[in-house]
Formats: structure tokens, sequence, C-alpha cells
């Protein structure tokens, strides 16, 4: 049976790209907190927008889908489900919910995953919600001629509820003992999830919700303000390419989990980093036409006014497409398409 000692991983070398996000890491948190001590009201508006953003990401991930108004209302909770995927996005936005507002007083053990699963399918009537996989599940890859491959076989559903308990217990083990960087030891926790995948149902979503479970309880705050799950599936193929690259070997604990662990680091400074351009963008008092032209600036190509208002949570939508309106009138920026796919790049 598969173990699981954090202790053994204190102990190996890390290269130094991995120290460099671990460091840069703990420098933009510092950053961060001092942003949220200057302007709370401002930021506080980039939380809505991360909730809708990570709900939509996380299901989208796992195909589970709606129209971008209804995404809206179901996380601000304006109307209820309609379809299953709408269910399901609901439970998410629930449980989403429950670790914004009350992540200090979720343990991580078997039972509180449990109840976290058990309310991701509150929507609907699911038998085996807040329950371990009855049947062997598999890690399948389906590529472009149709054929499919398995590409990891988990943990047998009898060996499933001892592992995650040990599982819970050796990572609440380093970390209470502070034996173990948590900027480590949560990427081991999660990629080990993953490998045993526990349920029949919502493994990858489970997943990311305790990734950013994980964080907050360790003070890493960033997934509140920043989609980390938009940015998982904006670059899903990296996602699977690592989490691949880190299952071989693993029930025989001879797995490495550095390209997982490097992985989820750089999507975590990546989000900071985010962070801090948003962040610039509502520190001071500037005109609409001016705060737009300055988030234009920090875009690469082509996009869209959605992306404009992501960077810009203090202005309302008329006042951001009243400022690409102007910026394409004085020839600072291009506009292409009609309707919904219409996108814009700089000229200059």
């Amino acid at each position: 049976m598969r173990e699981f000692n954090y202790s053994l991983i204190r102990d190996k070398t890390w290269d130094s790209e991995l120290l460099g996000l671990i460091a840069a890491i703990y420098k933009e948190a510092g950053k961060q907190e001092m942003y949220l001590k200057q302007r709370p009201e401002e930021l506080e508006k980039l939380v809505e927008i991360a909730k809708v953003q990570s709900t939509e990401a996380s299901n989208a991930i796992e195909g589970i889908i709606t129209t971008n108004t209804r995404i809206r209302q179901l996380v601000e909770e304006k109307t209820k489900p309609m379809n299953r995927d709408e269910q399901e996005i609901a439970g998410y936005r629930d449980v989403l919910g429950i670790i914004h507002e009350s992540f200090d007083a979720i343990p991580i053990t078997q039972s509180y995953i449990l109840q976290l699963h058990k309310m991701l399918y509150s929507h609907m009537n699911n038998p085996v919600a807040g329950r371990t996989k009855t049947v062997q599940n598999y890690i399948s890859a389906t590529y472009p001629d149709g054929h499919t491959e398995t590409l990891f076989i988990p943990l047998a559903p009898y060996e499933t509820p001892d592992a995650l308990d040990r599982l819970c217990a050796e990572y609440n083990r380093v970390i209470g003992n502070l034996e173990l960087e948590p900027l480590i030891a949560i990427p081991v926790f999660i990629h080990d999830f993953l490998c045993i995948h526990p349920f029949n149902d919502g493994n990858g979503r489970m997943s990311r919700l305790l990734t950013t479970l994980l964080l907050y309880r360790s003070g890493f705050f960033v997934g509140k303000y920043i989609s980390l799950e938009a940015k998982i599936a904006k670059n899903k193929d990296l996602y699977y390419d690592a989490l691949s690259a880190s299952q071989e070997g693993w029930h025989e604990g001879a797995d490495d989990p550095v390209p997982f662990i490097k992985y989820l680091l750089g999507t975590i400074l990546a989000a900071y980093r985010d962070f801090e351009d948003r962040f610039t963008l509502v520190e001071t008092k500037r005109s609409a036409l001016e705060t737009v032209r300055l988030a234009t600036q920090n875009k690469i190509g082509r996009f869209t006014k959605q992306d404009i208002r992501e960077l810009c949570p203090s202005l309302s939508v008329s006042s951001v497409e009243g400022a690409l309106r102007k910026l394409v009138a004085s020839g600072e920026l291009k506009r292409e398409g009609k309707g919904k796919s219409t996108c814009y790049y700089r000229i200059n």
C-alpha cells in the first residue's frame, strides 16, 4: 500500500528554479498584504470577479458549462439552476463560498473533505455525493483520432478511505510541526489526492477547491482576488502534462512530484503578478479613459472588452465601452469582429 512520508520530501535537494518560485511567491504575498491595507474597498470588487471566473473555469475544464449571463446570475444567487450542469455549477459556488468565508474552521480531514464533496452535489440527487468511490476509476486521455488511452490507475475503492485518512494526517503533521515548507506540502498533497482519485466524480473540481483552501490556511490569499482555476483552464494541457510526469511510479513511492510542484507554484506566482497589475489600475484616481488606456497597455496581442472589465473592476460596463470607443476613434486601438466576437489590439 502506498505510504505518505512527507518528512522524506523535506530532505530533498531542490533546484534553483523551484526555490526561486517559492521566494518570488513570498515576495508577492507580502506586497499583496500591503496593497490590501491601502485600498481594501476597491479591491473587494476583484473578489466578485474571481468568484465568477473560478466557478466558470473549474467546471468548464470538466465540460460543465452554461452561458456567461447564467454563470454570473448563478454565482450571485440571482437565479436557480435550470439543468444538471447548472446544478453542478451552483454546488461549486457554494463550496467556494464556504471556503472564502470559513477556511480557518475547515480542518483538513477526510470527514470535512467528504462534507465539501457532498455540498458540491447539494443541488442534485447524486447517491454517491459525500462518499468515496465505489468502483475503480481510471485517468485517461482521448486523442484526436478518437482512441482513448489509460494514463494512470488510481487506488482501488477498498484502499481509498484509509489512504485519504493517512494523507490528511501526514499533511497536518508536517504543517503543524513546521517540518515542510507549505508551498511544497500543498502541491504534494494535491498531487497525492489526485493519484488516490477518491471519488466516482468531482475529483478535479475538488482538487482545485482544496488547493484554494490549503493556500488560505497557510496565509496565501491570492485566489480570493485572482482566479487560480481560470489560469489552470487557460493552460490545462500544461496541467495534465505536469500531473502525468509526476504520477509515474506513484504506487511504489518512486514518483517525482517536482514537475507538478513547479507547475502549481508557477500558476500561483502568475496569479499574484496579475493581482499587482490590477492593483495598479485602482490605486490612484484616474478618469475612465486613462484607466482603460493603462489597462490596454498591459495587454499583449488581441483582447476583449471582458478582459479590460476584469482589469478595471471599479468601472461600469458603459464606462469601459465608452473608453474603448474613444481609443478606437483616436487610433490607439484597432477593433475587429462584431458582437460577441469583437476584439481589440493596440496599433503601437
